[in-house]
């Protein structure tokens, strides 16, 4: 049996039916959503191999895995299938590691949803978590095999740390770990922790962002008196089996440094197109044929890659890795996972090259996330005030005239951006809300070459930490002018589902029409119950309905052109 047993999350090992946003699902009210529904949206089971491990699993995972196998053998590792799991667990297992996104139900959109369904609400995610940790306390019961976590998720058991005993978790590792992996696990396994290289604590961080260390025993991290926090580019391996969904990696951190995400604490690391070439290749050619013909690149921020001063985008780092992409044997579709809405307003050229590259058509939509946060100019100055880079509030025009130029002109290329609104953010006012609310409005009743906007939008709540921790939290904590922006939000969510269900559904006949009819449904059952919501409170709908659509303002906004040349010549 395997020495080391890697598992991921369950939520990060199905396809979702390859829906927009379905990716979310599991964040969804386990009694609110049935678990027949739950299970027919997450798809397919994920495939396996004959001895029972995973044909896919999430690309950290696969990192971790590649890392291991630089010393051990291929039968020391093993990273199993979800319904395999016990057949790799013996007396000679050491670790069992499994890598987690969001196992308590804490992160940004699940508490939202919270916020909405109220301190009983438990999410799938959650559901989902707590059956597999009891799976495997169940598999090791008796050996000596210890249950070590990681991944983006281990930061919600910094805010209760006493859920690790609850779930018998033995330890907690938080932050990268592909160069010092193998030192980790064999010091856990002998219970030797070398305190030179890593330190028994957590990074935590308070409401305001400030970090600090706390001693815990159950966690560790990076000594960081070392002052080598983060792996070096050449020291992180490449994957040698596929990832889900065709995702490869290529860059690491952003440095926008907008206020509220840590992802910008991290340094920058450019991943050079030829290793990413490479991985997509064993993601395209895995087990003698091909497994996916799309190629779906994670980034912080795409637009940010090999970046020139001011955060100019570089055109020629961008163009040769996006051909590069393309150019590998059976590679049809591909898109990057995140990216900011300033790069589309000020440079529509750039968009148009790219994608004459990856065959965006109306037959192809290029998906990508971006945080747009707030429709207010004076919170995104305050929060985030590198997100508009290279251009500025103010000579070039409002935030909301920055996000709207840049949703026509990704929409007038295929593109279709998938945005983030928060509320709840410090220092916020309602008249902040408002513009949003009128961001919103105003993106949701334009249109481009006759087009309507294609855009998705997803509102979150900012809670601070100690309501996570007290879950004292429903939508009492909500101003109305919060509610205004869910409602907002989730008219255009509803209009979007009923618009494009249809045409993005996958599979058989049977599948597409369940796929139309739950997303068209669960659009307009969402709307409605925020309605409901805003009712209550005393929110005159008919007020966010039309605010921001008054006098005329959406066709007052125009087509800008930015003064590009100045911010190039400011540069040189």
């Amino acid at each position: 049996m395997a020495r080391f047993v890697l598992i991921s999350d369950t939520t990060l090992v199905n396809d979702y039916r390859n829906f927009p946003l379905l990716d979310f699902l599991p964040t969804a009210p386990a009694n609110t959503v049935p678990e027949f529904i739950y299970k027919f949206l997450k798809g397919p089971p994920p495939a396996s191999l004959p001895n029972g491990e995973a044909a896919y699993s999430a690309y950290s995972l696969r990192k971790i895995e590649a890392a291991l196998l630089q010393r051990y053998q291929r039968d020391e590792v093993a990273v199993p299938h979800e319904n395999a799991i016990e057949k790799f667990i013996d007396d000679k297992t050491e670790i069992i590691a499994v890598t987690t996104m969001d196992p308590l139900g804490y992160g940004p959109l699940t508490m939202s949803y919270a916020m909405l369904f109220g301190k009983d609400y438990r999410p799938w995610v959650r559901v989902e978590w707590s059956r597999l940790i009891s799976r495997i306390n169940a598999a090791r019961k008796g050996k000596k095999a210890k249950l070590l976590i990681g991944g983006p998720g281990v930061w919600e058991f910094t805010i209760t740390p006493e859920a690790l005993d609850e779930e018998g978790i033995d330890y907690a590792f938080q932050g990268e770990s592909e160069d010092i992996v193998v030192d980790l696990f064999e010091q856990i396994s002998t219970g030797n922790i070398d305190s030179n290289k890593f330190y028994e604590g957590f990074l935590s961080y308070d409401d305001n962002f400030r970090p600090s260390y706390k001693e815990h025993q159950k966690f560790i991290c990076r000594n960081p008196a070392t002052k080598r926090i983060f792996p070096m580019l050449e020291e992180i391996p490449k994957i040698v089996r596929p990832s889900m969904k065709g995702l490869v990696e290529v860059m690491r951190g952003c440095g926008i440094g907008c206020d509220f995400c840590e992802v910008t604490l991290r340094p920058l690391r450019y991943v050079p197109p030829e290793v990413v070439a490479d991985e997509i290749k064993v993601n395209m050619s895995a087990y003698g044929g091909p497994t996916y013909d799309n190629a779906w690149l994670q980034s912080d921020e795409i637009f940010a890659y090999e970046h020139g001063r001011f955060y100019h985008p570089n055109e020629e780092a961008l163009t040769e890795l996006f051909s590069t992409v393309m150019a590998i044997k059976g590679v049809r579709r591909t898109n990057p996972t995140h990216g900011r809405i300033s790069i589309p307003a000020a440079f529509p050229e750039l968009i148009d090259k790219l994608s004459n590259i990856i065959k965006a058509g109306p037959n192809n939509w290029i998906g990508i996330q971006v945080g747009v946060e707030t429709g207010s100019d004076r919170l995104a100055a305050i929060h985030m005030p590198n997100k508009t880079l290279p251009l500025k509030i103010g000579p070039d025009g409002s935030w909301k005239e920055i996000v709207w130029n840049g949703t026509r002109n990704f929409n007038k290329y295929w593109w279709r951006p998938a945005f983030t609104v928060q509320t709840g953010q410090r220092d916020e006012t309602d008249e902040d809300n408002w513009e949003t609310v009128s961001l919103i409005n105003s993106m949701s009743n334009s249109s481009v070459d006759g087009k309507p906007f294609e855009f998705t939008i997803t509102p979150m709540q900012n809670v601070p930490l100690g309501k996570i921790k007290s879950r004292e939290i429903s939508t009492d904590m909500m101003s109305e002018s919060q509610i205004a922006v869910y409602y907002a939000a989730y008219r255009h969510l509803a209009k979007m589902a009923s618009r494009n269900a249809r045409k993005s559904s996958n599979g058989n006949i049977l599948a597409k029409a369940g796929m139309y009819g739950a997303v068209n449904f669960g659009g307009w059952i969402m709307m409605k119950f925020v309605e409901g919501l805003a009712k209550k409170r005393g929110l005159d709908i008919s007020k966010v309905k039309r605010y921001g659509l008054e006098g005329g303002s959406v066709a007052s906004i125009k087509e800008r052109k930015y003064g590009i040349e100045s911010v190039q010549q400011m540069q040189k």
